[in-house]
Order: structure tokens, then C-alpha cells, then sequence
């Protein structure tokens, strides 16, 4: 019997992943708030304006409206709404999930103004018990996934059976997932890795080549994990895929919206021109200065982060940008 699986807003990675479900051998139902998207999908099984690469999508996908029909007798529920506004989407959602069921986040960042992980964004939210929340995350650009190009994932949760049970209900024979149990480490890797796409980026955008990408790379990896661990993460998890693996794939390719909007700047483009540009403002423009402010919290240092929120919010240069991470006194590397 095929699994009945809900994945809450229908994006390009929300999509893309709604595919891979479908691939696994689930039925997929997707919700979402725009009734043209919805009659899209079931019309003509295809979602041209967030996936249009994909021109017609498994027929164990359909979509719907309606929260609570979306949702109801759904094992699983996929979150795949934009990070800054999850809290607010899911409010809605609130007692409609199973009282079994498992809720999955595919999000990546830090919400505003909380400096609250999406893990517990949505278990606040849904007022869920951990046991019931796994965070996916990896090097996965969605229009790569939806292409069917192989490609590698973590799930991570607190209960090791809810995560093999997400796991797999995604593995296909292009899409390989792994089991964490470190679900601070995954929610840290996909939210903070976005900052440092946004600086590599930038300095792209400038001219600037392999060493200075690489230098930035290596310089966010660091900040990264040394702010993770002082949240409780474990170190080996940016090492792996949700780490080194998506901080990659994330910093070196233009289907990264994070990517493209940093280049975006690097060029010298306003913050609203390059928010036209790239069709979107990308994640780790609202989850830079929540890093600086978690930095602070934990009293550990985030000169990328700090630089980076002077870019957007005092129009800092990439000259000055890197200038600000060249400064101050020479120390370890770690």
C-alpha cells in the first residue's frame, strides 16, 4: 500500500522533492496557497512557473487547496515553505496533522527576529514532540533533483526510527539518503552555509578568482562550525554532505539563488536590484544577522557574517567586505 505523504508549499525544491517522493514509490499530495499552482498540477501534472524544467510530473502526484484535506491520513508532512514565513504558514496547520504523523522540514535558515532553527519553528509551532520532527538536508539544487541527477541527502532526527522511516520514503535510485541524529548540526549547516554562498558570490560578482572563493569558503566552514558547536551540534556533520557537501554545491553554482544574488551585488547592484534580478530576496539575507546575533549569544566570533551584514546593511563594497576579514591581528587558523 503507497504511503500518503503532504509536502506543504509547492517551490521548486518543494517540488522537486514531492518528485523524488513519488519516484520512492508514495502517493503526494501538495498543498499549496495559490489555486493556480494547484489546478496546475493536477491539470497538467507539471508546475512551469516554480519547476519548469520538469514538464510533466509523476501521476502519484496531485495537489489541493485545502489544508486539512492536504494533510489528512498523511504519514508524513513535508515543510517546504520559505524560512521567514513558516511560523505564520503553520499556524494553520495546527491539530490537522495525525496525531502519529511526522513532520519533515526541507528549509534552510534562521528565523528573524527569534533566532529560532526551523526544527523548532515547526515543533513549537505544530506543537510536536521531537520524536516526530526530522530537518533534510544536503548539496540538493532542486533543479539538479529534478532532473533525476544523482544526488545524496541527510535526514536527520532526534528518534533514529523516525529518521530511517523519512529516509526511506526518499531514496530512489538517484537520490541516496543518510541518518543523523543531530539535528542542530543539519538545521546550522543549511541556515549559516547561505551567508558564505552569499559572500562567495559577491566576490565573483567583483572579478575575483579561486583563491579568494576558496579563502571565503574555507573562512565561512570555520565560523560555521565553531557557531554550531556552541549550539550543541556535533563537528563531524560539517564534514559530511549537510556541511562541506551543500556549503559546495551552494558556493559554486549559479542555481543557487544565494549564489546568484551575492554575484548580483558583487557587480554593483543595489539590494533591490539584485533582489528584481534574482526574482527573489535569498535566504541568507534575513539569516545574516541572525548568525551575528546567535555570534553574540554564544560569544563566538563571525567576522564573514558581520561583514556580510555590513554589505546589506550599510552597502559595504566586496573590496571592504574582504577588507574586514583581512583586518585585525594576525592569529591560529582555528
Amino acid at each position: 500500500m503507497m504511503t500518503k505523504i503532504a509536502v506543504l508549499g509547492a517551490g521548486a525544491w518543494g517540488t522537486a522533492f514531492a518528485q523524488v517522493l513519488a519516484d520512492a514509490g508514495n502517493q503526494v499530495v501538495m498543498w499549496d496557497i495559490d489555486p493556480n499552482v494547484v489546478g496546475e498540477i493536477n491539470g497538467k501534472h507539471s508546475n512551469a512557473r516554480r519547476l519548469p524544467t520538469v514538464k510533466r510530473l509523476p501521476d502519484a502526484i496531485i495537489a489541493e487547496g485545502d489544508r486539512g484535506e492536504a494533510v489528512s491520513g498523511a504519514e508524513i508532512v513535508v515543510v517546504a515553505i520559505a524560512a521567514q514565513h513558516a511560523c505564520e504558514a503553520l499556524k494553520e496547520f495546527k491539530g490537522l496533522l495525525g496525531h502519529d504523523a511526522i513532520a519533515v522540514s526541507l528549509m534552510k535558515g534562521i528565523e528573524r527576529g527569534t533566532d529560532r532553527r526551523m526544527d523548532q519553528v515547526v515543533c513549537q509551532t505544530l506543537d510536536l514532540d521531537r520524536a516526530r520532527f526530522a530537518a533534510v538536508s544536503g548539496p540538493n539544487l532542486s533543479k539538479e533533483v529534478a532532473a533525476r541527477e544523482p544526488s545524496a541527502t541527510v535526514v536527520a532526527s532526534a528518534d533514529a526510527d523516525t529518521a530511517m522511516r523519512v529516509a526511506r520514503a526518499c531514496t530512489t535510485d538517484y537520490f541516496k539518503a543518510f541518518v543523523s541524529d543531530d539535528v542542530i548540526g543539519l538545521e546550522m549547516c543549511g541556515s549559516l552555509k547561505n551567508v558564505t554562498a552569499l559572500a562567495v558570490g559577491m566576490s565573483r560578482g567583483a572579478g575575483f578568482g579561486e583563491n579568494t572563493a576558496a579563502m571565503i569558503q574555507a573562512r565561512g566552514l570555520a565560523e560555521l562550525t565553531a557557531l554550531g558547536e556552541a549550539c550543541g551540534a556535533k563537528s563531524k556533520t560539517f564534514a559530511g554532505l549537510a556541511g562541506v557537501g551543500d556549503l559546495v554545491a551552494t558556493c559554486g553554482s549559479s542555481l543557487s539563488r544565494n549564489y546568484t544574488f551575492g554575484f548580483n551585488l558583487g557587480q554593483g547592484k543595489s539590494i533591490e536590484e539584485a533582489t528584481r534580478v534574482s526574482k527573489g530576496v535569498a535566504e541568507g539575507v534575513p539569516t545574516t544577522d541572525a548568525v551575528v546575533a546567535l555570534g553574540k549569544r554564544y560569544q563566538v566570533a563571525t567576522p564573514l557574517a558581520t561583514a556580510m551584514s555590513h554589505v546589506l546593511d550599510q552597502g559595504l563594497s566586496c573590496r571592504g567586505m574582504i577588507d574586514e576579514l583581512f583586518g585585525g591581528r594576525i592569529t591560529t587558523e582555528f
